[in-house]
């Protein structure tokens, strides 16, 4: 049945041509790696108690698969790759046997891995009334990462853990220990390390920050070695450069709100980054307010500006 979908759907064999220098590479728009595993884990782990039939929907920008039932107790779309629970047994060991799936509780491991290596986003897995529906999208976000991630292949031959924490680190440019905890469902630092392992012993992953604050992003040396050209965006900025230019823009743009400013000058900055700033230039007369709550406007004290 799989080989059947594999075989006889043509869009399986679509794909997109990157260049790497005079080699050329080609990216398939939905892996058959992954689509095998999607759908070896719905016909070995669905709830044959349950009535209905497993869909695959294909759109022009996504892949859906729709397994019938909900996840096994104690697994959630948010926890299913650090989560290993058996459903079918014996079903899951037929299919180990027969080579259609990794080995039990690695299925979603392996297709993090190859999203990720193919600069891709993850899954997005959602549980609905009846039934567990598995999105993929085909689009590269960006085709640097590929070739930061093969150099890494090439270079350290990192294992499947360190291949989907560089992947996430170089997709996000920075993630901090409670966005690895809430991505990957890992709650200590020590695992975090685990996860990460030689990226950084090989200091190919470099850290700033102590416990939760700690921020984990790819090192620049690393990153002119493979000659990298993905686009820079603020996530490492220093606090004092933010401050700045939270006061630059009040300077033009009296009365804001927290998101106004937010949109303005760094979007791809948590809100509540934003906001420790605020309270910092206004502890220190900078700025003032007026309203409460989401009615808060922002503005810059102009005296204490230059004083400052």
């Amino acid at each position: 049945m799989i080989e059947e979908v594999m075989t006889k759907i043509p869009e399986w064999n679509e794909s997109i041509e990157i260049s790497d220098g005079i080699f050329r590479k080609n990216i398939p728009l939905y892996d058959s790696i992954v689509v095998r595993e999607l759908l070896a884990n719905a016909l070995a782990h669905r709830v044959y108690n349950t009535r209905g039939d497993i869909f695959i929907n294909l759109y022009p920008d996504r892949l859906e698969i729709h397994n019938p039932g909900l996840l096994p107790l104690g697994v959630t779309p948010k926890n299913i790759i650090s989560q290993c629970i058996q459903r079918n047994v014996q079903f899951a060991k037929i299919f180990y046997d027969l080579k259609l799936m990794e080995r039990e509780g690695s299925g979603y491991d392996k297709i993090f891995e190859v999203l990720l290596s193919n600069g891709k986003k993850l899954p997005e897995i959602r549980e609905e009334n009846d039934r567990v529906i598995v999105t993929i999208h085909p689009q590269i976000i960006n085709i640097e990462i590929i070739k930061l991630i093969d150099k890494a292949i090439l270079d350290f031959q990192p294992s499947q853990k360190e291949l989907i924490c560089l992947g996430l680190i170089a997709q996000n440019n920075t993630l901090t220990s409670n966005e690895f905890s809430y991505i990957l469902d890992i709650n200590e630092e020590a695992s975090i390390k685990h996860w990460l392992g030689k990226l950084l012993e090989y200091k190919i992953i470099l850290t700033k920050g102590i416990k939760k604050g700690t921020k984990y992003y790819v090192n620049h040396e690393f990153l002119r070695k493979v000659g990298y050209k993905g686009k820079t965006n603020l996530k490492r900025i220093e606090p004092y450069r933010l401050r700045e230019l939270i006061r630059e823009d009040l300077q033009i743009y009296q009365g804001s709100s927290i998101s106004e400013i937010h949109t303005r000058i760094a979007p791809e900055l948590n809100i509540r980054i934003i906001g420790t700033q605020l309270n910092y230039l206004l502890k220190k007369d900078v700025i003032y307010k007026k309203g409460i709550r989401r009615w808060t406007r922002y503005f810059l004290n102009v005296v204490k500006y230059y004083e400052y």
